[in-house]
């Protein structure tokens, strides 16, 4: 027997940022919940609105299957004496399952005859089942803080009003989050009048949409705000602006969306897009219109959460609160540019950055030296990146950032420009903060890379040298951004650095620390090759653990070099020869580790008695002299691809030579033979780790 189930969680306005994640977490730890408890059913499926989370389940069983509970005892022979009687062990078992030694069973195994208790377990209703896994689905919601109301107990991210659940046509009753189950839900604030009542499951969207004016599913509704803003900027005679960006959170702040279009002075498109973009869409959630041209439109679409009767009324209080935001933008436009940015320098020095690291001027100036390092490496205008380095944090004491902090950068740009600073340094001053998120786009200028570069290491090598790297899933500075985005900009733009040494600069230039340099040093490039590798992963899923680890091990000097090789050795292991090479490499560092890994060995020709040594001796000295040359200029797939000819001479030592001989100088030289061979390998990757085949 099965019937679909309901459950909604009515609360106060749920924070429209955390709606979707929150829908989404609900029904996946509710339907692990009902997995783990053996209650089969059908789809499941998660709605949400500003109001209400709610997961509806398909055919839901009314019970859980009996099942045959086994535990294995003591074997026979220990179980009963010589005599047939049972022993303490028999005795003490018989007891924990609750029956007398006859009552258990005996099994034949491979390894003897062993007592058994076996149980026939009553499936438990899912009634009884259902309030402890929603429970436990509440509490495991990625909530950071949890409020309590009232006199109780229960703690959620809002107040909560009221528990509909429903098992078919009957309601489960149950305490959750200290209220009593039932069968009414309510609807919208104003359209609505009164507590909704759900017969069961199937009418539960309907009957909120037609009697709640509540659109419940949040897909459906996000479609729906979707749809209408575009048809209202076409209306407007325009298309959205970064409409994708907003959809989730108007989504999460509306239950019954209603589009309409508003106006503003057309003189505030004279500010900076970046501005008006911002003003409208951070503050009030507001969608910008552009043309054709996609030059932005005084105009801006915004998504009632009711069906006025007087729209205007609406529509002008809309445009009535944004007046003054832009306003305020103008304002700050005008009055930022009355100064330089380069006279806001001595202001950075009033401007702590974090306690133990400085101000903001003291960061300045360790970005400017650590960028003038990497200029240098990479013969990059150093003049150039020390300017935009030491002006790139300037805005941060400017009006508009003050009042916009999302458009730090973007203004400094803007402003950079406007005291005629050179191309390259104003885009620097936007770009050093790129990327700013996962899949976010990177810096064009070589020198906003550079900047880019040298501040987020030193933001890594700062947090990290006054004790407060991530732990766990806390991160509050954003550093695995911050490496990941060093690791992207190495690595996509071809920023060919020694990453050891520009992490020892930059921890160099830090604040005296209690803790060791060293110890920090070593710490900080596990942090950074941590991301290294999910970014690899990542970007190729073909991409195996161990041919990561293959490369890593030779601890490239630059993550270009590191990327080089990795794609080098994934062209190897395509190769026919790889999975024996591959096998020979591992044998060959078994034999060394068991002999010691003994170093100081050279190869004397005249002890190569044998004509596979002196094949395998030949070949080696005739692929090392092609590769010498290869490997100075980093051509790795070459360097692997000559090497992979080495399977026949190598497959044919091992079958004919006995390295281990009791002759200590014979002994010596197969093993300095055969660590040549494995130093060649080395030169590009550690093969051994790879798994072919």
């Amino acid at each position: 027997m099965s019937n679909d189930f309901l459950i909604e969680i009515g609360t106060e306005e749920l924070p429209p940022k955390a709606l979707r994640p929150l829908m989404e977490a609900f029904g996946e730890n509710l339907t692990a919940g009902i997995d783990d408890a053996r209650l089969a059913h059908g789809d499941v499926r998660a709605y949400a609105s500003p109001r209400r989370l709610t997961v509806h389940v398909e055919k839901l069983a009314q019970q859980q299957d009996d099942r045959e509970v086994e535990q294995k005892g003591p074997p026979v022979r220990v179980a009963f004496d010589d005599d047939g009687n049972p022993t303490p062990a028999a005795t003490a078992f018989a007891t924990k399952c609750g029956v007398s030694v006859e009552g258990l069973d005996r099994v034949e195994t491979e390894k003897g005859e062993w007592l058994m208790f076996r149980l026939l377990e009553k499936g438990r209703t899912a009634s009884e089942l259902l309030p402890d896994i929603i429970e436990r689905a509440l509490a495991a919601l990625p909530i950071p803080r949890r409020m309590r109301w009232g006199a109780g107990d229960a703690e959620f991210v809002r107040p909560v009003h009221w528990v509909l659940m429903l098992h078919g046509d009957d309601v489960i009753d149950a305490t959750i989050m200290g209220l009593k189950t039932g069968r009414e839900s309510r609807g919208h604030r104003y359209h609505s009048s009164g507590p909704i009542e759900i017969a069961s499951p199937g009418e539960y969207l309907e009957k909120l949409e037609a009697d709640g004016y509540v659109i419940a599913d949040f897909m459906r509704r996000r479609a729906m705000v979707s749809e209408g803003v575009d048809a209202a900027a076409e209306q407007a005679g325009g298309t959205i602006v970064d409409g994708e960006s907003l959809f989730d959170e108007v989504a999460a702040l509306v239950e019954w969306p209603v589009p309409i279009v508003g106006a503003f002075d057309e003189i505030y498109l004279e500010l900076p897009r970046e501005v008006v973009v911002s003003t409208l869409t951070g503050h009030q959630r507001y969608f910008p219109v552009a043309d054709d041209n996609n030059k932005l439109l005084p105009h801006f679409v915004t998504v009632a959460n009711l069906e006025s009767a007087d729209p205007e009324q609406v529509i002008e209080g809309n445009e009535r609160v944004i007046r003054p935001r832009l306003a305020d933008a103008a304002f700050f436009w005008d009055s930022d540019r009355k100064r330089t940015l380069a006279s806001r320098q001595e202001t950075l020095r009033e401007v702590v950055y974090q306690r133990g690291l400085g101000t903001e001027f003291d960061r300045s100036t360790r970005i400017a030296k650590l960028g003038r390092w990497v200029a240098k490496k990479l013969k990059a205008d150093a003049e150039a990146v020390d300017r935009a380095a030491m002006l790139c944090k300037c805005d941060l004491v400017t009006g508009m950032v003050g009042e916009f902090p999302d458009l730090q950068g973007t203004m400094g740009r803007y402003y950079a420009i406007a005291d005629g600073e050179p191309d390259n340094v104003a885009d620097a001053i936007a770009e050093h903060y790129l990327p700013a998120f996962a899949g976010d786009a990177l810096p064009v200028t070589e020198t906003g890379q550079i900047v880019a570069v040298a501040d987020k290491i030193d933001t890594l090598a700062g947090i990290f040298s006054i004790g407060k790297k991530p732990s766990g899933n806390r991160d509050p500075f954003k550093l695995r951004r911050a490496a990941l985005g060093i690791v992207r900009i190495l690595v996509e733009c071809g920023l060919d650095i020694d990453l050891e040494k520009l992490i020892e600069k930059a921890l160099k230039a830090q604040p005296k620390s209690k803790l060791d340099r060293d110890e920090l040093a070593r710490e900080l490039h596990t942090f950074i090759c941590e991301r290294l590798r999910n970014y690899c992963l990542d970007r190729d899923k073909g991409l195996k653990p161990e041919t990561f680890e293959a490369v890593m091990l030779r601890r490239p000097e630059s993550l270009v070099d590191f990327d080089r090789r990795l794609a080098a050795v994934q062209t190897f292991a395509r190769l026919e020869q790889a999975e024996s090479l591959a096998a020979a490499n591992k044998r060959i560092a078994n034999i060394l580790r068991q002999a010691g890994e003994p170093t100081g060995l050279t190869v004397n020709r005249k002890l190569l008695a044998l004509e596979a040594e002196q094949a395998l001796y030949n070949a080696l000295e005739n692929s090392r002299e092609k590769v010498s040359p290869m490997l100075e200029q980093r051509r790795y797939a070459e360097i692997l691809n000559e090497l992979a000819d080495l399977r026949e001479p190598v497959d044919r030592f091992f079958d004919d030579v006995m390295v281990m001989v009791d002759e200590e100088d014979v002994r010596d030289n197969r093993l300095a033979l055969l660590g040549e061979l494995r130093a060649l390998f080395l030169d590009v990757a550690d093969i051994s780790r790879l798994s072919i085949g």
